[in-house]
Formats: C-alpha cells, structure tokens, sequence
C-alpha cells in the first residue's frame, strides 16, 4: 500500500481499531506506564499482558513495518503511524520492545544475509529473546573506533577477548551484537561487527550499581570465546559502516519516545502542589517562566519528530539528523526532571517508605538517571560533531561517534 492518506489509509484504521478493539485487554489501558515498564523488565510475561504480547506477536504488530516474511506486519511507515495513533487511543503500549526491535533488527535487515535473517528477525518480532550491545569500552568511549576488542581468525570461527563497559542488560541477554578488532593496522577500517552467543564459555557479565540504586549497565568480559564465523555480520573489517547506521537507529529511538500516551504536564503537576495566583496560574513568576519555556521546547521538539517521520521517504530509515532529535529531546528530559524535582520539593527527595506517592517516590531516582541522558547513545558533544559535519558541512574536529 502507497504511503500516504486517503481511502485506503482510512480503510486501514477502522480495520486496526476494530482489530486493537477485539484484541488488547481493556484492564491494561488504564496504566500505561506499567505496561511500558512490563515491555521493558526480563521477567517473563503474566496475566493480560502476556495475552497481548501473544496477540502482537502474532500479528506481526510489535515490528509494523518489518516484513511479513520475517514475521513483521508488512505495514507501510504511514500505515504504522495509524496504528501508533490508534494504540495511543485506547492506552495500548507496543509489548515487544528492546534493543532488537529498536536496534539490531533493523541493522540486521539491511546488512545481513539472508541465513541470518531468518534465524534471527522472528524470534525478535516475537520477544522470545533479548538483545545487548557490545560497543563501547573503558578506553574506547566517545573514541568508538579506538576499540581493542579483538577477534582472531581460528579456521571455521574466531577467538574474542576483550572488554565492553556500560553494556546495558547484558546480565539478561541472550545475545550481543558486538563490535570487534579484524585488524590492528587499520583504525576504522579494521572493525567487525560480531554476533555472540551471550551463554557461550567465556562471556561474564557484571553489573554496575548506579547513583539511582539500579543496574541497567554492565561491565562484559570476553575470554577466549569462540564465535562461529557465520555470525560475521557485512564484509570482515566492515563493521564501522554497520555500527553508524545501528547507531543512527538508536538515536532515533532516544530522540522520537512515542510508546504511549505522554505524560502529564509539569504546569498541571505544579499546580497540584504549588501555590497559585487569583487568575488560576502558578504564583511563583520564575519558575512559571521556566516551565513554560521547557513545555514549548518540548513541543517543539514532539512536532520535529513528527515532521521528520511524514518527510521520510517510505522506509529508507533514520539519517544524521537523529543527532539532533537525539539532542534536543535528551535535554527536554532532563529539564524535565529539574523542574519536577523543584516541584515537588522535599516530597521528590524520598527513596523509600510511607508519606510518599509512588510518582513521588521516583523522582529523585528519575533525576540522578537523568544525568546520564547527554552521554548515553554518543555524547551531545558527540552528536553536535555529527551535526556540523554532516548536515551543516563543516570540517570535522574529532573522530565522531
């Protein structure tokens, strides 16, 4: 189906509500945030989440766009907006999540051969399995490209040693797309990118307990792991144009978070616990000027996202401008997470026990968190580099991520 409105865009809708309307548990529309944090957690499904998680998966919904030969929904991009808004409707959150959905798979369906699609998208489209990334390490950060990870040719596999930092869910991945060294005599020209079996002998995850009290993030260790060679992703030594497009669809997914209905308002929950003047508005003139400021950037930024998808030509993917949504929509979380700290005052400082409401409960943890939104994914200076260079055509004055 051609991607734009019309009839047949309009037949496509009313048969999704009709279809979202039969299928997804009406219990779950009434907390979102906990079907997102479902989607998310390493536990195994229960209940009506599970129910529609089969039901997705089946359909082929949780990867709309992906093709119905790999167990996608063959849709359209307008099409899979039309299912986004109708979800959004009646509260539905798209189950399947991850860093195969957001990340890998669609890597994979560009530069993968044909064996390996087939023995990795359905499993994905399905969430039967998770994915981690293997790519940074403690001397090779922002400086990607400077990776020592190696990977030594051993006849019909390879040998893997080395270490990966800030692998996030590796203690609960069944596997890694992982960055590797093919060849010593060449920067970015002698990286591989390397699947890895995460229960193969060798591999150890540690995780790394945070500021926030989580451990989302690991430090990975590879031992002399033996990797079959058919787990080559691309041209060996190719792998450094692999992982920009990977990361330029991990951009896109920080800088375009639409999994959902958004959440309230920091003027409405500043009313709640502020004072307020005879007109009804916020009393404190300040900081009414500071939330007002954040709530148009992030306007702005919402209204970015949805031009930059309507202007993509059918489904060639994310560009470099994901470093500015990535950019802009990292910093309107973080001021986010400011001002609702300043909102609720002492009541945001709690970490535990009673007198506090759940929300109230995580602000603070959400806050520290938050530090980390202009480093994760390639730092801002990172993705400012990309954005001089590649879009604005300036020199470059560092290797970018």
């Amino acid at each position: 189906m051609a991607d734009f409105g019309g009839a047949d865009l309009d037949a496509f809708r009313a048969d999704a509500r009709a279809w979202l309307d039969e299928n997804f548990p009406k219990a779950l529309g009434a907390d979102t945030e906990a079907q997102q944090l479902a989607a998310q957690s390493p536990a195994k499904p229960t209940g009506d989440f599970a129910v529609w998680k089969e039901r997705m998966a089946q359909k082929g919904w949780g990867a709309p766009t992906w093709p119905k030969a790999y167990g996608g929904g063959g849709l359209s991009a307008a099409e899979a907006r039309v299912l986004a808004e109708e979800m959004t409707r009646i509260g539905a959150v798209n189950p399947i999540a991850g860093m195969g959905i957001s990340m890998f798979g669609p890597t994979l369906l560009e530069y993968g051969n044909e064996e390996q699609k087939q023995r990795h998208i359905p499993p994905i489209v399905r969430g039967e399995i998770r994915w981690c990334q293997g790519f940074s390490e403690p001397g090779a950060g922002s400086d990607l490209a400077g990776l020592q990870t190696k990977a030594v040719d051993a006849g019909d596999h390879y040998i893997v040693s080395g270490q990966k930092i800030w692998t996030s869910g590796a203690q609960w991945a069944d596997w890694c797309f992982c960055l590797v060294r093919t060849d010593n005599t060449k920067k970015h020209e002698g990286i591989s990118f390397l699947l890895i079996d995460m229960k193969s002998p060798g591999v150890e995850a540690r995780p790394i307990r945070l500021i926030a009290g989580n451990s989302p993030f690991c430090e990975t260790f590879f031992t002399e792991v033996k990797v079959p060679k058919e787990n080559l992703v691309g041209p060996l030594n190719g792998g450094w144009t692999i992982a920009k497009r990977l990361l330029q669809f991990e951009r896109n997914g920080m800088g375009n978070r639409q999994n959902g209905p958004a959440p309230a308002a920091v003027h409405e929950i500043a009313k709640e616990y502020l004072d307020t003047d005879a007109t009804g508005r916020l009393a404190d003139r300040d900081l009414r000027a500071r939330i007002c400021e954040h709530e148009m950037e992030n306007r702005l930024v919402q209204l970015t996202a949805r031009r930059i998808a309507v202007e993509a030509k059918g489904n060639q993917g994310p560009s470099a401008a994901t470093s500015i949504m990535k950019n802009a929509s990292m910093k309107a979380g973080q001021d986010r997470q400011e001002l609702l700290l300043e909102v609720y005052g002492h009541q945001g400082l709690g970490w535990e026990g009673e007198g506090f409401r759940p929300e109230e409960l995580t602000t603070v943890r959400s806050w520290l968190s938050s530090k980390a939104f202009s480093i994760f994914g390639g730092s801002a200076e990172i993705q400012n580099n990309i954005i001089s260079k590649r879009i604005l055509g300036l020199p470059e004055l560092t290797q970018s991520r």
